[in-house]
């Protein structure tokens, strides 16, 4: 059995920024990397494009072009699209990580979703597909592998814009069946697509959550592309308890072949179904369906299909009838040709009455629906992240008048279009008021003073200042444990007077003091190490000669430069002893005695100096060549001059007190004859010395001074 090769990427650094640590997954198109961003030291998905296609010009010019609009987009329910680059032969995009699955994912799990699961992933997916709408952005491959549902609640739509930079590539077999599921009928017949055709996907893989299968299927593309253009989407209530009427008909709707028969962008659909979220009945719109085959069609307006028009314009009874089909025998008699004459013309009285009426009834229908009914309504639309320019024109567009305020929003940046008063979604007849927001950004609060505290207190004080708590990072220190040392802000910088609503606060925080760990044995010390959450090493230990620590035990606790943090490996200084003792020794021995500590004797280090009392060319001591000293180490030998010789000064015919001073100061002991004391000492003259002057003594020797009164 062999073992799968390792992924070369690993390991890497793209444009010295992105060290990619681990395979997260593998697409048609890319890998996809978890990677670390060295600058901002974060967490971020690095999607790395296949050479083949990093290779094509055309696909990667088009690629930078698409992903540099969906850095554009800034939505709570689209991932982030940070950066794009090109590095060592490879195209990549970095984009927000989210701990997730995907929809794909969920739907292995679960088969299908309840109806409540699919709503609320319908709601979030049709935000960001509005969002995308109204920046111009088409997602053309929307699918459940798409849609990350995060750990924490979360849930996205991923992939913008690579779609459209990688249909500049032909895909056959296997790898275009995981797409063209969802592919729409213009893309399939005509290769054009525009929102309404993320609509159909969307339709289908709602289709697919009730359901928990696709409407078409088959074994090759073709088969699947076929049926995309030429049958309609079944109701998924046909073979899934789940849908109720209001599914049904939005599947219906978004799923039309006819691009004019479905919404005209995710806005539209979302005005649909955010009331089913809360128990409400969909905002109602004007829409017409064609009749499902052998179905009862849902309540709406119904255009008449060519043939029974043409069959009104020849003011003959709909083609196909059994009582005008078949074949009448000629009238025998004058009389039999009258009756028939005028049966014939009473039938078609009746048919245009009939007609005449179906025309008032619908003209006072319509008149109803746009005068005084649910038609002469719009829906506010979402306008959350969209241009100021774009938003404006959505209004005018719905013939609804506004006017602009400001206001703060923690997820719009600054200068784009926040939301609207009343909320979209609401219905409002034309030509009514809205007020439209411009995004201030998040609002600037002031930052309350959270270094020191507890943690708990801390937190809570993050939380009433109107931010949000971010990563919490414990370092050993010498402060009390879990109190907060700093509160920094996203780019690990300590906070200002001000900082944004809702903004992430990291805190540093104490994991209280280092456990002192010196002079205890190597094995005490890694049980109260581990017991503090610090991991020993034996590669980060080593041995140390020390004189005052006894073999096997803890000189010093080693670790990394920088904050040390539980969980961190740090390393033990372990004693081997005191140095061997080597004085008095000659060289050769105290060479032979040091090489059994695994020490050697470098002839470079040697230093010479005197010494009282070992005799010369014996040892001194050891000289360190490094601090400390570690088994493996090169030493020097300091060696023995023998002690050091000092000339006794002349000090004849000097006053006998002026010479003592002078041997004194010469680092001698003066004697002299005790009859001269006191003034005598001054009377007296010295006659010389015992050592005699010029003598090489030790310092300290007893210098017995002659003197004369006499001179």
């Amino acid at each position: 059995m062999t073992s799968a090769p390792a992924d070369p990427m690993i390991g890497q650094t793209l444009d010295g920024r992105y060290a990619i640590r681990s395979r997260i997954a593998r697409g048609g198109m890319a890998m996809v990397y978890l990677a670390n961003d060295l600058r901002l030291e974060r967490r971020v998905a690095v999607k790395v494009m296949h050479e083949h296609l990093a290779e094509d010009e055309n696909f990667t010019r088009r690629f930078e072009q698409e992903a540099r609009s969906a850095a554009r987009l800034s939505h709570p329910n689209l991932v982030n699209v940070f950066d794009q680059g090109h590095d060592a032969g490879r195209t990549y995009l970095v984009m927000e990580y989210l701990p997730s699955i995907t929809l794909r994912d969920l739907l292995k799990q679960q088969q299908h979703l309840t109806a409540e699961q699919a709503i609320e992933i319908g709601e979030a997916v049709l935000s960001g597909l509005a969002a995308a709408h109204r920046a111009g952005i088409v997602h053309r491959d929307l699918k459940p592998e798409n849609v990350l549902l995060a750990d924490d609640g979360r849930i996205k739509l991923g992939d913008f814009g690579l779609a459209r930079a990688v249909s500049a590539n032909t895909t056959t077999g296997q790898a275009l069946l995981g797409t063209i599921a969802y592919l729409s009928p213009e893309l399939v017949t005509r290769g054009i697509a525009d929102a309404r055709s993320d609509l159909y996907a969307f339709g289908i893989m709602l289709y697919e959550m009730l359901t928990g299968s696709q409407p078409f299927t088959g074994e090759q593309p073709m088969q699947i592309a076929y049926q995309h253009a030429h049958s309609e989407v079944p109701l998924p209530s046909l073979t899934s308890s789940e849908a109720t009427p209001e599914l049904d008909e939005l599947v219906r709707w978004t799923t039309q072949r006819d691009p004019e028969l479905r919404p005209l962008d995710a806005g539209d659909a979302l005005g649909y179904l955010s009331p089913l979220r809360h128990g409400l009945a969909p905002n109602a719109s004007t829409r017409v369906l064609p009749e499902l085959n052998g179905e009862l069609p849902t309540p709406s307006t119904t255009v008449l299909d060519e043939a029974q028009r043409h069959a009104l314009a020849a003011d003959a009874p709909a083609a196909g009838s059994a009582a005008d089909t078949a074949e009448q025998p000629p009238p025998a008699t004058p009389l039999e040709l009258a009756a028939v004459t005028a049966q014939t013309r009473s039938r078609r009285g009746r048919i245009m009455a009939a007609v005449l009426a179906l025309l008032v009834v619908l003209a006072g229908g319509l008149g109803w629906w746009f005068g005084q009914g649910p038609g002469s309504q719009v829906s506010v639309p979402d306008v959350a992240g969209a241009e100021m320019a774009a938003a404006e024109a959505l209004l005018d567009q719905r013939t609804l008048s506004f006017e602009v305020f400001e206001c703060s929003s923690v997820e719009v940046p600054a200068g784009l279009a926040a939301r609207t008063e009343p909320e979209a979604g609401t219905r409002l007849d034309r030509g009514s008021g809205v007020r439209l927001c411009r995004s201030t950004g998040p609002e600037m609060l002031p930052v309350p003073t959270i270094a020191g505290l507890p943690l708990p207190d801390a937190e809570a004080v993050v939380v009433d200042a109107g931010f949000s708590v971010g990563e919490i990072d414990r370092r050993f220190g010498e402060e009390t444990s879990e109190i907060v040392l700093a509160a920094l802000d996203a780019e690990g910088e300590p906070l200002g007077e001000t900082y944004p609503e809702q903004a992430p606060v990291d805190l540093v925080v104490s994991a209280g003091p280092l456990p002192d760990v010196v002079g205890l044995s190597e094995l005490a010390a890694t049980s109260e190490l581990d017991a503090s959450g610090l991991t020993v090493e034996a590669a980060r230990s080593r041995l140390a000669f020390h004189g005052e620590v006894e073999r096997g035990h803890v000189i010093a606790l080693l670790t990394q430069e920088g904050p040390v943090r539980p969980g961190d490996a740090v390393g033990l200084d372990v004693s081997a002893g005191a140095l061997p003792d080597v004085g008095g020794l000659d060289e050769s021995e105290a060479a032979e005695l040091l090489a059994d500590a695994e020490l050697s004797v470098d002839p470079e280090l040697r230093q010479e100096a005197h010494h009282d009392e070992i005799p010369e060319g014996r040892v001194i001591a050891v000289l360190p060549g490094a601090d400390p000293v570690r088994p493996g180490d090169t030493v020097g030998l300091q060696v023995s001059l023998g002690p050091e010789l000092f000339e006794v000064p002349g000090v004849a015919d000097l006053p006998l007190r002026e010479a003592i001073a002078a041997i004194e100061s010469a680092g001698f002991t003066a004697r002299t004859n005790p009859i001269f004391t006191g003034s005598l000492l001054d009377a007296a003259v010295a006659t010389g010395t015992d050592p005699a002057a010029g003598t090489r003594v030790r310092a300290g020797t007893e210098i017995y001074i002659t003197g004369s009164l006499f001179g």
